[in-house]
């Protein structure tokens, strides 16, 4: 990893920040509307493409679920169900925090109804690495959120099967719909529909490159929960800070993909130096050593910055998905944090525990969203409805300032709807 001495924050980070090929846009919006004209076909044909399967039908059929139980262990049901029940537990607290409220002004009753979205698609990487991980994710929040449709897709192998843990992994979540097709095809064919799968109200989840790209291409049409990948994981160290976690936890997410932003932001050159030998020691003996190698040398950086407040600055501009503190005064850095989509505090509260077990959610805004939301959690698929009674006499009261201000924005007929009922 190449370490940078930063004198200023932001005309490093406008160096640094990676920059997506226009040629990507491109490819998935012609992607996109071959699927929105041709449906299944279209979907299929890119299957057959980019992962080389042939797919007679797209849906997960009954009797494949049955048959996914039988290629996993008890040890890997045991552990996802302990992940589903510690996120489940997490939203459950929230969801009881959103109860209808009613309001009275001057005679009008308004009323607040939080309600779920009625259906959403869960998008579920695959390729690389498996995922069941990210199905409980994101179904779990629908699901306590009172979701009623539920729909998973997940990219199939080559033999046009989807990975028997996802698939269980759906199905003890409360998936109601699963689909064998991934990328860009898949988020085409939840926002638009297909003849076999029918257009959903929200996409959530994560994905590389082209399905984030994906994602903000159909949010004219569909509802996105946010631009969630590649992944990213930014750590604040300083001479307190043991090395070899921050190596390991760098190494740990570098391995998703090629495309990974992981960085290490410190105020000790020592550190900085440690770190980046003990990831060189280690790559030639890690599993995946190729994809991290490639992940970290292609995106990865150290920076050292004069001070506490220059790391908090320019961890505030870059807004890591994940985000890590590792020095004597943790949480009083984190108090200073704004943008992130996740904080971590300690030295044993690494990202790669968070992104199963530790009852938080591993779906998180990447490319700077972390400036404006946090994690996927209930809140994304509740929406408020608001009811408001208002009577003769409410109108009455308000009717002059009603005359007033329909007068000042030149719509008269506003308040002679009003009028009309008072006469």
């Amino acid at each position: 990893m190449k370490i940078h001495k930063v004198t200023n924050v932001e005309q490093f980070v406008t160096k640094i920040i990676p920059k997506q090929a226009q040629k990507n846009k491109t490819i998935v919006e012609t992607i996109i509307k071959n699927v929105q004209k041709n449906g299944d076909s279209s979907v299929k044909k890119y299957e057959k493409k980019f992962t080389g399967a042939s797919i007679s039908n797209l849906r997960v059929s009954k009797s494949e679920i049955k048959n996914a139980y039988s290629k996993v262990s008890k040890n890997e049901i045991t552990a996802l169900k302990l992940s589903k029940n510690k996120v489940e537990k997490t939203e459950s607290v929230i969801k009881n925090i959103f109860k209808n409220k009613k309001i009275n002004q001057d005679g009008v009753q308004i009323l607040k109804k939080f309600i779920p979205i009625q259906s959403t698609g869960c998008y579920i990487p695959g390729g690389l690495a498996r995922y069941p991980s990210s199905v409980i994710m994101s179904v779990i929040p629908a699901k306590v959120a009172g979701v009623k449709r539920i729909v998973v897709v997940s990219p199939p192998n080559s033999n046009g099967k989807i990975d028997p843990l996802t698939i269980v992994a759906a199905d003890i979540c409360g998936a109601t719909e699963i689909y064998k097709t991934g990328g860009v095809q898949a988020i085409a064919a939840l926002s638009f529909g297909t003849k076999s799968i029918s257009k959903v109200d929200k996409i959530v989840g994560p994905g590389g490159a082209f399905v984030t790209l994906a994602k903000s291409s159909v949010s004219d049409n569909t509802g996105i929960d946010m631009l969630a990948g590649p992944t990213e994981l930014g750590i604040i160290a300083d001479n307190s800070a043991n090395p070899e976690y921050i190596a390991l936890d760098l190494i740990s997410q570098a391995e998703h993909s090629s495309d990974t932003f992981c960085y290490l932001i410190t105020n000790s050159e020592k550190t900085a130096k440690l770190v980046n030998q003990i990831i060189s020691k280690l790559l030639p003996t890690i599993q995946r050593h190729d994809l991290v190698k490639s992940s970290l040398s292609k995106n990865g950086f150290i920076a050292v910055c004069k001070n506490n407040s220059d790391m908090i600055n320019l961890i505030n501009h870059l807004a890591p998905e994940h985000l890590q503190i590792m020095t004597k005064n943790a949480k009083s850095m984190s108090s200073k944090i704004t943008s992130s989509g996740l904080v971590l505090l300690g030295n044993y509260s690494p990202s790669s525990a968070s992104d199963y077990l530790l009852g938080s959610n591993h779906i998180l805004p990447t490319n700077g969203f972390g400036k404006i939301r946090g994690s996927l959690s209930v809140i994304d698929f509740i929406k408020i409805n608001t009811e408001v009674i208002a009577s003769k006499t409410s109108l009455s009261k308000i009717s002059k300032h009603l005359d007033t201000l329909t007068s000042a924005e030149g719509l008269p007929n506003h308040y002679e709807a009003v009028r009309g009922r008072l006469q």
